[in-house]
């Protein structure tokens, strides 16, 4: 295997650090289903604006959300569709760790 250079390996750590907060997940399960304002966020996540616009930003300098201005308003959407594939995934890994737990707490 050819290793890829440090850079490539920094980026894809930008891109883990955007998705280590259950805010963000939150927010970008939202967006996976259809475009949202801020507003609709804050609302969504529980926090201000001002929360919510710091983890917009995260995901936005991950590449992860875009956003488009009409008029006063900006509407964030997913700009990476392939994370639904990565989720799917984390739900396995979930599924399996519960299956793994259930076990040893029977065996007990």
């Amino acid at each position: 295997m050819k290793a890829k250079p440090r850079q490539h390996y920094e980026a894809r750590a930008q891109i883990a650090k955007a998705l280590a907060h259950p805010s963000r997940l939150l927010i970008l399960d939202a967006l996976s289903e259809k475009e949202l304002c801020v507003c609709d966020l804050t609302e969504l996540v529980g926090a201000d604006q001002s929360t919510v616009s710091k983890h917009l930003t995260v995901l936005k300098s991950a590449g992860l959300v875009s956003g488009r201005k009409d008029g006063s308003m900006i509407y964030y959407r997913m700009q990476c569709p392939c994370l639904g594939g990565f989720f799917e995934c984390m739900e396995s890994v979930l599924k399996t760790n519960l299956k793994t737990q259930q076990q040893l707490v029977r065996a007990l």
